[in-house]
């Protein structure tokens, strides 16, 4: 597949921090043709990490979720279609339906419209007083229900799950979090650190129910009043907070043609994508909903960190006009959490070797690194690093990252 090398009309699915970044480059490059940008939700284009922490906290307002300034904005020249979804796109006539009737033809079209929280009915979907972190209107209804007091109950120990936690313990909420994994965030961050973690957590006062799942959310008079766990346990709870997880925003794609992912078939969801985010014949994906092919490994892969959307989309941006895409640099991600402000680049795993290779966890202030085993289970190369208050040292370790630097002699490693 190839794309046009000048199309006219540029479309782009999802006012997302993946979509504005390939409004923007597509501009950057020349680009003069009409750019129509549509997004299911009211305003400009804003970011999401802020708002399980700055804004949850009452930090920040929403003015400083802005991803661009409105003056900015406007030099871009774009068609902005806010507060109306996508529900459809004819691929033939090269048109996307949306919600309120109309259409827009496109000559290229890039899907960025992110993943969606899962929030199952058994876990009290539309009760009050239950509710998941993915937007806006979500982390002001939290914010709400925190500063009123009461108490909460956090099901799930991940990012979202885990900074909320965080957060509502600094306002002086009581918090219970419930993960039916051993500890919090283990499965990106491994044991040794998730359990710094844990217990960093445990000492501001959460009550921690790690191995432990949830079977039923609790009500009178149609409002939550706790959960029922499968030891038999129950918790009380004026708020319940579901951060299981999220799945990408492909409902509106069915019928379409565009290739979708199946986890059994291909071990993946989302748009799937050749190694340049082209779907199909002048349809490109970018950010938390595009499964992009990895040709090390052979197989499609998603990556939903906030850095990796502007990346995607500027090369997306780069492949619909027919130029060179740009070098990706390496995935990274962070998460604050009480006074923790964990940074990592590269790969991090639960089954990856891990080795703290200056400071030390239970300070808090370290650098650890994790390597990909090989055939015998041993770590040949420095893969991803991770680290809590020691900047210069982390900047140090990403350049090893980068080099893939061999697996220090002297570092031991789980077998």
């Amino acid at each position: 597949m190839t794309a046009a090398p000048e199309p006219r009309r540029l479309v782009v699915v999802g006012a997302s921090a993946a979509g504005l970044a390939v409004v923007e480059e597509v501009r950057r490059r020349g680009f003069t043709g009409e750019v129509t940008l549509i997004g299911d939700e009211p305003g400009l284009p804003y970011d999401r990490p802020p708002l399980s922490k700055q804004l949850l906290a009452g930090e920040w307002e929403t003015d400083r979720l802005l991803l661009r300034p409105r003056e900015q904005w406007e030099a871009l020249g774009v068609v902005h279609v806010p507060g109306t979804a996508a529900v459809g796109v004819d691929t033939k006539a090269r048109q996307v339906r949306l919600a309120n009737g109309t259409t827009c033809e496109y000559d290229a079209l890039v899907i960025a419209t992110g993943a969606a929280a899962v929030h199952p009915v058994s876990l009290g979907a539309g009760l009050a007083g239950v509710q998941v972190l993915r937007n806006l209107p979500d982390a002001l209804r939290l914010r709400g229900a925190l500063a009123q007091g009461g108490c909460l109950v956090v099901v799930g120990a991940g990012f979202v799950g885990a900074e909320a936690a965080a957060v509502a313990r600094g306002m002086g909420v009581p918090v219970t979090m419930v993960d039916p994994l051993p500890l919090p965030m283990v499965n990106v961050l491994g044991e040794e650190v998730s359990g710094m973690l844990a217990e960093r957590h445990r000492a501001a006062g959460v009550d921690l129910r790690c191995g432990v799942g949830v079977t039923e959310v609790l009500s009178d008079g149609g409002r939550t009043t706790g959960v029922a766990l499968d030891d038999d346990g129950v918790v009380g709870a004026t708020s319940v907070l579901v951060a299981v997880g999220a799945r990408p925003a492909v409902g509106w794609l069915t019928d379409s043609g565009v290739p979708l992912g199946d986890r059994k078939r291909d071990g993946v969801e989302g748009v799937l994508c050749d190694a340049h985010g082209q779907a199909g014949e002048g349809i490109w994906a970018a950010g938390d909903v595009a499964a992009w092919f990895d040709p090390e490994s052979g197989r499609h892969r998603r990556s939903e960190h906030r850095l990796a959307a502007t990346e995607e989309g500027r090369a997306v941006a780069a492949a619909v006009l027919g130029e060179e895409l740009p070098k990706p640099s390496l995935p990274y991600f962070w998460s604050d959490q009480y006074d923790l402000k964990l940074q990592s680049y590269g790969t991090t795993g639960r089954d990856m070797a891990f080795t703290v290779v200056e400071g030390s966890l239970s300070e808090g202030r370290f650098i650890g690194v994790y390597g990909h085993r090989d055939g015998d289970g041993r770590p040949r190369t420095v893969d991803g690093v991770l680290g809590n208050g020691m900047a210069r040292s982390l900047r140090t370790w990403r350049q090893a990252v980068l080099d893939r630097t061999p697996w220090p002699e002297a570092a031991p490693f789980a077998a």
